[in-house]
């Protein structure tokens, strides 16, 4: 009686089984040919690029290591690494207001974030680029009529770097708050508690307790904000920048060979993509120690 008692029960496991299996079976037919779609098209994209002749390589290879698309490829890194460290420094400001108990801060903070996030950052560089013709100068003194410190005009205080800066650094503080302000909450709360038992000071605790166990979560949304923000620098080629794309812009606009300098731009944007998608990777695991599954 134990052994049908037992061969009964095994019953339903083994129908399962076999129904899983047969699901599987049924799914490689389509599974194969989304492959081999996949693969055909990867063959046609593959053919294009070799047999094209609008691609011109050699134009590619003649103006990839020029010295203007060098120099717009050192702009970009510059204006890059600026922009993420005025980010970063603004957004742990903002991801610390969000997360105050007072009203107003928390209230500027969260208001600051919606403004920023929701105006693209397009409008925000054309903004800043034309600045003059809203605040012709820019004064420092006592204000409502009182003496002058300083007065420079605007045009001269507004260069396209500081316009781009102004125009990605903000929008990159909105999105780094909300990131760091991630990353603070994921700390356990007994860590803070136990920083406050101690009597370390709101400033101390913050760096030395907090932000160090918030990397862990920080890093890979921080990284692939980084990643887009690389390539957001090209929209400062709209207020005459000289980065990557607008130095390949200022060569075709010349010689006519549009889509080879293209080419030139995204195959650069692609270089700098994969080393930092690289750089990434050995971040994550320094700061996911102790913590893999």
């Amino acid at each position: 009686m134990a052994t049908a008692s037992h061969s009964a029960a095994a019953w339903p496991a083994a129908a399962a089984s076999l129904d899983a299996a047969n699901a599987v079976h049924r799914g490689r037919p389509q599974q194969i040919a989304g492959a081999v779609g996949v693969g055909l098209f990867l063959c046609w994209i593959a053919y294009q690029l070799v047999t094209n002749t609008a691609f011109r390589w050699h134009v590619v290879g003649e103006y990839i290591f020029s010295a203007p698309v060098l120099a717009g490829v050192q702009m970009t890194l510059f204006l890059t690494f600026l922009t993420l460290l005025l980010g970063s420094l603004l957004g742990i400001a903002l991801a610390v207001m969000r997360l105050s108990r007072n009203p107003i801060l928390n209230m500027s903070a969260s208001a600051y974030v919606w403004f920023f996030r929701g105006v693209p950052s397009l409008v925000q560089l054309i903004f800043w680029f034309n600045f003059a013709s809203l605040f012709p100068t820019i004064e420092l003194g006592i204000p409502f009529g009182g003496p002058k410190l300083l007065s420079i005009a605007t045009n001269d205080a507004v260069t396209p770097l500081v316009a781009a800066l102004l125009g990605l650094g903000l929008v990159e503080a909105a999105y780094m708050g909300e990131i760091i302000r991630g990353g603070i909450l994921s700390v356990d709360a007994g860590q803070v508690d136990a920083s406050r038992a101690l009597g370390m000071k709101p400033f101390y605790r913050l760096r030395r307790i907090i932000l160090p166990q918030a990397m862990r979560s920080i890093i890979p949304s921080a990284s692939n904000q980084f990643i887009s923000l690389l390539k957001w620098t090209a929209l400062a080629s709209v207020v005459s920048l000289g980065e990557l794309l607008l130095a390949t812009q200022t060569i075709y606009n010349r010689n006519f060979q549009v889509i080879p300098l293209l080419t030139v731009a995204a195959l650069w944007y692609l270089l700098l993509t994969s080393i930092f998608t690289l750089v990434q990777m050995r971040i994550e695991a320094y700061f996911s120690r102790g913590h893999r599954r």
